[in-house]
């Protein structure tokens, strides 16, 4: 009987909590890079893909997925890598994949855009509410915007409820939510 326990338990458990990223089917790899707890897209259209750049499981995945392809993805920009080694205890970083980075450079050089998204873009978690702390724009060669929040999503929280501003978008408003729970890898929270 307590074998059985066993295997129900371990056959329930995502994939992510049971294998090592090594042992993730390519398949399984994307799976967690564009709809999973930690990535989602959202609309309205153009759909863009929305993640927790800084998640472990997003993180280990995206390095599975470099050492895998003959075309892998790119290093991220040094400047990025940097700030990450710096500031990773206190900051995470939500990622939105563009359309196109030209749109993404164009909209944030239009005048006033890049202050509206600073002061439109927030998160809210419970009660509270915050602003993004900084951003990486997007560049030719990752079409990728980064913005910098604070770390203060506790696991005991319920939601985490992005309000975003994407300057360059035809419909620059965007939210997004993620379940707190479901952001837990190997018991702690991921983001």
């Amino acid at each position: 009987m307590h074998i059985l326990l066993a295997a129900l338990f371990f056959l329930r458990q995502p994939f992510w909590e049971v294998k090592t990223p090594e042992q993730w089917t390519d398949r399984q790899i994307e799976e967690l890079r564009q709809d999973s707890p930690w990535a989602q897209k959202v609309g309205p259209a153009p759909e863009v893909l929305v993640w927790l750049a800084t998640a472990a499981p997003i993180e280990e995945a995206e390095g599975e997925a470099r050492l895998r392809t003959r075309n892998p993805l790119r290093e991220p920009d040094p400047d990025y890598s940097y700030f990450l080694f710096r500031n990773r205890e206190d900051h995470f970083v939500l990622a939105i994949s563009l359309p196109s980075a030209a749109a993404g450079l164009k909209g944030l050089k239009k005048a006033g855009e890049e202050h509206r998204m600073l002061e439109e873009s927030e998160m809210l978690v419970g009660t509270k509410s915050y602003r993004m702390t900084g951003y990486f724009p997007p560049t030719d060669s990752d079409p990728v915007l980064r913005l910098v929040f604070p770390r203060e999503v506790k696991l005991s929280d319920k939601f985490v409820l992005f309000r975003l501003y994407l300057p360059g978008m035809d419909f620059p408003d965007r939210e997004i939510q993620f379940r707190v729970k479901e952001l837990a890898y190997h018991g702690k929270l991921e983001m």
